[in-house]
């Protein structure tokens, strides 16, 4: 529901009293926004785009053009909220007719440094807290201890996600005990948030559920499994046929550089490609991968979970990519319903770790 005409069916109903809206790239091509202004955007990042090859969007300059578009729009009494380490993002700050609220992990990147020269408003990390700056003064808001859709500032994206929350927030004028009181009691877990970085423990291995499906997800999710100790590390992946070819092999590239095993399955997303094109393409990007030993075609989601759920040993580590996340997530749970042991662990639990080290320099 992230095209124009849902945008246009909340609006306007009359009982609706706030709207946060998904803008989805695909309904903006096609039919605009759905609405004229709006008090809030917020761009979480470019990277190196996706669906590119649509459409005539062909390079990641293009998708920012679209993506943009939430931007021109902000009211003039409204605030976007943009990352500051993404180049594309940071400069979509010039096109609004509001003001701006950047987000970083990095205290000390350029972009917030020079903006808040400038007396601009930023949040940011330091010293394992998030903190809502102005100018020259600072906030605390809150320990990432006490985020646990962060796992106490382990997970660098969700991190990130945080703070373009509270920035988004803070535009709004929200209290700051309304906005500790959020980020204190929303998890990741596959009731409040499925599909994105759910993680379980099943058969005595970590399985990490998430969404992720293009090179700069992909990536984000490989740096945070880097936490994870594993006697081996799985993953079940696709691609939807709508990428380019060298998508699909740089994803394969990373797979193989990274994981053990791969499964990798074709099911609702083929999109115009012939029945076994995608995994071709991923293979492609495997074969030139340093780590992988085992990869393995299967037609059908959920015959894939079910493959790599049944061949899981203590110790072993599974990416579980969902490509329906609905169907996905109703299969795991009646999976862990099944087996009595399994569970959804915190990642406190998960990791085998004293204590916690919070960095904050910039990771660029």
């Amino acid at each position: 529901c992230a095209g124009p005409q849902s945008a246009k069916n909340v609006l306007l109903n009359p009982a609706v009293e706030a709207a946060v809206l998904e803008t989805a790239r695909g309904g903006i091509l096609r039919a605009g926004l759905g609405f004229d202004q709006c008090d809030v955007a917020v761009v979480t990042n470019i990277g190196d785009g996706d669906h590119l090859g649509v459409a005539g969007i062909n390079t990641p300059e293009d998708i920012a053009k679209v993506k943009r578009t939430i931007v021109d729009v902000v009211h003039k009494h409204g605030y976007a909220v943009l990352k500051a380490d993404d180049k594309l993002t940071a400069d979509m700050a010039s096109y609004c007719p509001g003001q701006v609220i950047f987000f970083c992990r990095d205290p000390q990147h350029s972009v917030i440094v020079e903006h808040r020269k400038n007396g601009g408003r930023a949040v940011i990390v330091r010293d394992g807290e998030i903190v809502a700056a102005e100018g020259d003064r600072e906030e605390r808001m809150l320990s990432l201890e006490h985020v646990p859709l962060t796992h106490r500032g382990l997970i660098g994206f969700q991190v990130e996600n945080a703070l373009a929350t509270v920035a988004a927030a803070w535009g709004l004028g929200l209290s700051r005990e309304t906005i500790r009181v959020g980020l204190q009691t929303f998890a990741a877990d596959m009731e409040k948030v499925p599909g994105r970085f759910n993680l379980l423990e099943v058969h005595g291995a970590t399985v990490i559920v998430d969404y992720g499906h293009n090179p700069s997800a992909l990536e984000a999710m490989i740096d945070a499994i880097e936490l994870f100790p594993a006697t081996r590390r799985l993953a079940v992946y696709t691609a939807a046929g709508d990428r380019r070819d060298c998508d699909m092999i740089r994803q394969g590239e990373q797979l193989g550089e990274a994981f053990d095993r791969v499964i990798l399955y074709e099911d609702h997303y083929l999109r115009g490609r012939p029945q076994g094109e995608i995994m071709g393409l991923i293979r492609q990007g495997l074969a030139r991968g340093e780590r992988v030993t085992e990869i393995e075609d299967v037609f059908g989601a959920v015959k894939a979970i079910e493959v790599a759920l049944d061949s899981l040993q203590p110790g072993d580590l599974l990416l579980l990519q969902a490509d329906v996340i609905d169907e996905t997530v109703e299969y795991v749970k009646r999976y862990l319903a099944a087996h009595k042991d399994d569970r959804e662990p915190t990642l406190v639990e998960a990791l085998p770790m004293p204590e916690v080290v919070y960095a904050t320099e910039s990771i660029d």
